[in-house]
């Protein structure tokens, strides 16, 4: 073998082209290059999942304020709405394809993610419950002060489950977010009070339930993280339709079954007829709740996929100082300047937190950087191994 056919064979080893002198280099496009379109194509659908679940969230807390405001009674049928939009997914997941590329991978154990999925539903069925007695407890504002203390609550479980690593721009985040709550609920809560009828005496259960539901949706978000990460080990669409759909078929199996054993559904006939809106507006806001739930717990499930549990938390609590503001649009609600520097405050926070993952994204291209195709020709040339830096499969959702 000549000296010109070893150079060829060694460079068609490293980096799988045949490169010569005057020939312009067709191999692998360096590093840098590759991650920021990578970057790109990464925060296309994850700004989507984002709009998803705000969308979805604001949607739902609304007409679950309007069932209750138009006459809506039934504490275990709102419960249900939480969950019962679950068959919707069965659509995209019966259309989505099975990851070719995962067929020769070990997947989990059946009666592991069985177990798994009937303990995640469970806890979201408590969880949904908990909600429900709190919307009908206390206004819009109060609900969006204490709901808040969700991200808190997902501060510590992220730490302690999910290993999730603190900076600045995160604990600003969790800050300015929590602040931005507070300063809605303390500044609006008496309007809040007299526009919506709130019994006082019920407020401390509110409040009580409130703080219990928003734990447990911070856990639930970690253990969905950790599910993934360490059961699953995949982040495909199709395993995060699976998830979703079987936890809140669970979730509305046993919130279907205490409406049956509590003897609420006997009430719904009565209720439905002395809705305010009149029945089609009775079923369509219970629709609309199921819909914008389910959309809101989409959007959720995948940001705890492709990012973390504490990310998504983060975009749910940039919702809550929404909903007020959008209540001065559908109820008519008194739009004051509290509520607009809540809302900034809400968005600065929110962006806060981008920024982080933008900096750990410029860290991650500057480390991956550092071995360029030039390089890998040079250590040709000089008769040693080159280490090709290795992709990771992009995440088709």
């Amino acid at each position: 073998m000549t000296l010109a056919q070893e150079f060829q064979l060694q460079i068609r080893d490293t980096a799988g082209k045949e490169y010569s002198h005057g020939d312009s280099w067709d191999g692998p496009e360096p590093a840098t290059c590759g991650l920021k379109r990578r970057g790109a194509r990464r925060w296309v659908p994850v700004l989507v999942d984002m709009l998803m679940m705000l969308c979805g969230e604001a949607m739902a807390t609304l007409l679950g304020r309007l069932y209750y405001n138009a006459g809506g009674k039934s504490m275990w049928l709102a419960t249900l709405a939480h969950s019962a939009g679950a068959p919707l997914m069965l659509v995209p997941l019966l259309l989505t394809p099975r990851d070719a590329s995962a067929a020769g991978e070990p997947r989990p154990a059946a009666g592991k993610i069985a177990a798994i999925c009937v303990g995640l539903g469970l806890l979201i069925g408590c969880d949904n419950l908990m909600y429900s007695y709190a919307m009908l407890y206390l206004p819009v504002s109060t609900f969006s002060l204490v709901a808040a203390t969700q991200l808190a609550f997902n501060a510590v479980t992220s730490r302690l489950i999910n290993a999730q690593r603190f900076t600045a721009p995160i604990l600003n985040s969790v800050v300015v977010l929590t602040f931005s709550a507070a300063l809605l609920g303390f500044g609006s809560d008496d309007d809040d009070v007299a526009s919506y009828h709130v019994p006082r005496g019920k407020r401390a259960a509110g409040v009580a339930l409130t703080l219990a539901a928003s734990a447990v949706y911070a856990l639930l978000l970690s253990l969905f993280e950790a599910t993934f990460e360490t059961v699953i080990r995949a982040q495909t669409l199709r395993w995060v339709l699976t998830m979703q759909v079987s936890t809140n078929v669970v979730a509305s199996a046993a919130s279907a079954a205490a409406l049956l054993a509590s003897g609420e559904w006997r009430t719904i006939r009565g209720e439905m007829a002395a809705f305010e809106h009149g029945i089609a507006s009775y079923v369509a806001t219970l629709a609309g709740i199921a819909v914008g739930w389910q959309a809101a717990a989409l959007g959720a499930v995948r940001l705890i996929a492709r990012v973390s549990s504490l990310f998504a938390n983060v975009t749910g609590t940039l919702a809550l100082p929404l909903v007020p503001v959008l209540a001065v649009v559908f109820f008519g609600d008194k739009m004051t300047g509290v509520k607009v520097v809540a809302m900034l405050m809400a968005v600065w926070g929110f962006l806060s937190y981008v920024y982080h993952h933008y900096l750990d994204d410029r860290r991650a291209a500057a480390r991956k950087g550092r071995v360029a195709p030039g390089d890998c020709v040079c250590t040709a040339l000089m008769g040693t191994q080159a280490v090709v830096p290795t992709r990771k499969p992009d995440v088709d959702y």
